[in-house]
């Protein structure tokens, strides 16, 4: 007899509590394997493939394409049994609606089901604590009695409660459960004070989605008139309204907490780059036409990884509860990449311990699989300093937020052809600025100071980069 095991939406990485349904990579009825991948999801972090822990027949999947699910928020369920069961020769995905209203036991992972091998953020190798719910059978919805997306019309556990007659000549929604999956779209509606009981769902068997939702908020900020399409009044510049979730959510909450949290400073210096410059050539020329070229923000991460293990102050970060500064004694740069679905920082790990050209590489490497979208959680975070290369932009400075919870970033404007003394004389030199927002918590204008000030010899005679190494 198959055991139905319900697999939840894994905890994807550091601070994401939700995820988009890109793709699914299965349909109901489908036999899976251990660890094949079964969904693609989209954080705000990175397009991640969940694998299966288990070994069977979909019978359920739970979210449309476009649907945001909460960690912790049923994926889909497997029918896991004998081997004519697996292989699809059993009732399969076809009894899973009468399983669950003959009060079929399921437990939320382990057992006696095969488990999976693959390590993703939230589940691991081995088999979860059992957990044992009794599914109860759902009412049939409003709509009608048919199955939705291969489980009973109830849409999976969540019941629907359908009008109740007119009461003095009006119809009005029954108390108790409501029609919505989604978490996410309850939190939505509560959060714009919608009566999820007063709409009409759009989805399979009227289950209510988050267009609809968005739709009952445009309706109740519409203009007052005869005609919802009415001119806006004189003077009314109306409004677009964009939600702040994925990429740009998680951004305005970590700025936020930035801006709340630590009291940053900057400082800056004009810096003249054309030694810099002329490095690099030599060494990209010294390579051959075949070797790997040596990028301009490899040469300036390495710097920084100097000039942090001359003032460790800056690679640190304040316990706030503890009432403590802690320094760190790895380097782990991050560094500001813009990309299709917003910033993103990816990190380059152990970055004190690498030379230009394995920084050259996996930074090239980062920011390919930021634009691709599919960096791992692990790649976008545990930075320690950020590197943020705003002259890509084509501006010379900037005084930007630091990345929570570090305590400094090092910014570089556009290198441009200017006016400067060199060796006495007036000269066209090539001109950048940098500039460090630093916490004043963990130091004060001195260090600072002595931090940027090496930076900027560094960058104006790179010999001086020599004498650390």
């Amino acid at each position: 007899m198959a055991e139905v095991k319900e697999f939840t939406l894994p905890d994807l990485g550091e601070g994401l509590t939700e995820a988009e349904v890109v793709r699914w990579l299965v349909e109901v009825g489908e036999v899976v394997a251990v660890d094949q991948p079964v969904v693609e999801v989209e954080t705000a972090k990175a397009m991640v493939e969940v694998p299966c822990p288990y070994a069977g027949v979909v019978t359920a999947r739970y979210g449309e394409e476009g649907e945001e699910l909460a960690v912790g928020a049923p994926l889909l369920t497997v029918a896991v049994g004998t081997a004519d069961e697996a292989d699809g020769s059993g009732s399969g995905g076809a009894d899973r609606a009468e399983a669950e209203a003959d009060g079929v036991d399921a437990a939320g992972g382990g057992g006696a089901g095969e488990t999976s091998g693959a390590v993703l953020v939230g589940y691991g190798t081995g088999a979860p604590p059992a957990r044992r719910r009794r599914v109860r059978p759902a009412p049939a919805l409003a709509t009608g009695g048919g199955p939705v997306n291969g489980v009973a019309s109830g849409y999976g556990r969540h019941a629907v409660t359908p009008d109740v007659p007119a009461r003095d000549g009006v119809a009005g929604p029954a108390p108790g459960p409501v029609p919505v999956i989604s978490p996410l779209v309850r939190r939505l509606a509560r959060r714009n004070g919608v009566e999820l009981r007063t709409l009409t769902g759009s989805g399979p068997g009227g289950l209510v989605l988050r267009a609809d939702v968005e739709r009952a908020i445009g309706a109740s900020a519409a203009p007052a008139g005869p005609s919802a399409d009415a001119a806006l009044a004189p003077g009314d510049a109306g409004e677009v309204r964009i939600a702040l979730r994925g990429v740009r959510g998680v951004v305005a909450d970590k700025m936020s907490r930035s801006r709340r949290e630590i009291p940053e400073a900057t400082c800056w210096v004009d810096v003249d780059a054309t030694e810099l410059l002329a490095a690099r050539r030599a060494m990209n020329t010294a390579g051959g036409p075949d070797a790997p070229k040596i990028s301009l923000l490899a040469l300036l991460a390495r710097i920084c990884a100097a000039a942090l293990a001359r003032h460790p102050e800056l690679n640190a970060r304040v316990d706030t509860e503890a009432r403590e500064i802690v320094r760190l004694e790895r380097v782990h740069i991050g560094f500001a990449a813009q990309t299709d679905r917003g910033l993103v920082v990816p990190v380059v790990r152990d970055a004190h311990e690498r030379n230009a050209e394995s920084l050259s590489e996996e930074l090239g490497r980062l920011t390919g699989a930021a634009r691709a979208g599919t960096l791992t959680p692990g790649e976008l975070t545990g930075s320690t300093f950020t590197l943020n290369n705003y002259g890509v932009f084509g501006v010379d400075g900037s005084t930007p937020i630091i990345n929570h919870p570090e305590a400094a970033m090092l910014g570089v404007g556009r290198i441009v052809p200017k006016p400067w003394v060199h060796e006495g004389e007036l000269a066209v030199r090539q001109v950048t600025q940098i500039s460090l927002t630093f916490d004043h918590r963990v130091c004060d204008g001195g260090v600072a100071g002595g931090f940027l000030r090496y930076v900027a010899d560094c960058v104006e005679q790179p010999a001086v980069l020599l004498r650390g190494l």
